[in-house]
């Protein structure tokens, strides 16, 4: 490889990338800082096994950058479905953890497989949408679409792992830039809305609000003399009725008590500061103590205290926030923001269908991973156990990611060194 194909490479993604990770690491020493100064390089400590984890994302980096394309190209099918393999593993061999079924542990070692699946769910999404066959005009081929992704969803819910499984409805996103209707996304937010409603009032107001939505919309529709499948509007209809109805049952049954109560939290149902709510109230009242410059590295007393639970995983970012201040996390929202713009921009560059749709899942996932985080933290939604990417300790999740961010850089160097 000479200098000219080196400067190939997407360089200022590489640096964000490199920045968020050693960002990351600073602020997992920080969280997990027991008052006696800890070696980097201590594989017993947390901050020491997150090192070795980034050390194992530089050897794939290597391993991925001398990968020939087509090698993700033809091996999607066989990490979606290893990976779903896994998933229905985890009933048998499963590890529980935090009241969730989602771990493989061996020894010290342990692995998520919904992390996986994330990626094999991208690969094979990317694959199937890039056959020259499909058409997302045809019925047939949109429910093959929602099977690859329902299919992980509905495993990892059950484990439970809702925040997990809520994850996978990012891939909606380069599902609709590729051509689906985008009718079917206003849909799903009428059913959310729908679920919503329902939780936060009852079951009497939500019908009141659809039907008048309902008729409301028929007459715009006369007014405009704008025709429209009667039996279809009526069918849509029905489907948000039975999904409020239904709303409540799935609700007891299916979700655990520790998701209801967050749940009900953030919708005002219920007020608790000590109990469900506190790793949120915690959370706020570190960010909010960080103010504007932050009270410096070591020295955030909720982070030295450890108050907030979970701090160096789910609630890195209120470490940032406090010990940084508004600077240190404007600079991270900024860099997020940046990364995941430059993605996208470089996406709409790529000829090539199937890196195409990867790097636009993969840029989905960031988001959607970056913006439930952030509005956990800042008490917007509910704690339901996302990591911040690249700056949250987790293995599986750095190397995942790490892996998808590769593959991307590998594909936008072939496009350019074929360009």
């Amino acid at each position: 490889m000479n200098r000219l194909d080196l400067l190939k490479y997407d360089l200022v993604s590489i640096v964000i990338y490199i920045s968020l990770v050693s960002f990351g690491i600073i602020n997992i020493y920080s969280s997990s800082f027991n008052g006696s100064y800890v070696n980097l390089f201590d594989v017993s400590s947390i901050v020491g096994k997150q090192m070795i984890f980034f050390f194992l994302s530089l050897v794939l980096l290597i391993f991925i950058l001398f990968t020939r394309n087509k090698f993700f190209d033809n091996s999607a099918s066989i990490v979606y479905f290893l990976s779903i393999i896994l998933l229905i593993g985890l009933f048998v061999f499963g590890v529980e953890r935090g009241g969730a079924k989602s771990w493989y542990a061996l020894g010290p070692i342990s692995f998520q497989p919904s992390e996986l699946s994330k990626f094999g769910t991208a690969l094979f999404l990317s694959k199937f949408l890039s056959i020259i066959q499909t058409d997302l005009k045809k019925k047939r081929d949109i429910v093959i679409v929602l099977i690859i992704i329902l299919v992980p969803l509905i495993l990892t819910t059950i484990q439970p792992d809702p925040g997990s499984a809520l994850i996978f409805l990012a891939f909606i996103f380069p599902v609709i830039r590729e051509g689906l209707n985008i009718n079917y996304f206003y849909f799903g937010l009428y059913i959310i809305s729908t679920l919503l409603i329902t939780l936060k009032f009852n079951f009497l107001i939500c019908l009141t609000i659809l039907t008048i939505i309902f008729f409301t919309y028929l007459i715009y529709l006369r007014n405009n003399k704008i025709k429209v499948s009667l039996l279809k509007f009526i069918f849509s209809f029905f489907i948000l009725i039975s999904t409020s109805l239904s709303t409540n049952y799935l609700f007891e049954n299916v979700l655990e008590q520790r998701h209801r109560d967050r749940i009900n939290l953030v919708l005002g149902k219920e007020v608790d500061k000590s109990g469900i709510g506190y790793n949120i109230s915690q959370s706020k009242i570190a960010i909010s103590n960080g103010r504007f410059f932050g009270t410096g590295f070591l020295e955030g007393t909720q982070t030295k205290g450890h108050f907030v639970p979970r701090q160096h995983t789910d609630f890195i970012f209120s470490t940032i926030g406090e010990e940084w201040g508004f600077i240190g996390s404007l600079t991270t929202i900024i860099l997020f923001s940046f990364l995941i713009i430059r993605i996208i921009t470089r996406a709409n560059k790529q000829p090539n269908h199937f890196r195409r749709i990867y790097t636009y899942c993969f840029a989905s996932l960031v988001f959607f991973h970056f913006f439930l985080n952030v509005g956990m933290s800042i008490g917007l939604l509910p704690s339901i156990g996302i990591p911040l990417p690249f700056v949250s300790y987790g293995g599986s999740s750095l190397l995942i990611f790490s892996l998808m961010f590769f593959v991307y850089i590998n594909f936008d160097f072939s496009r350019l060194k074929e360009s």
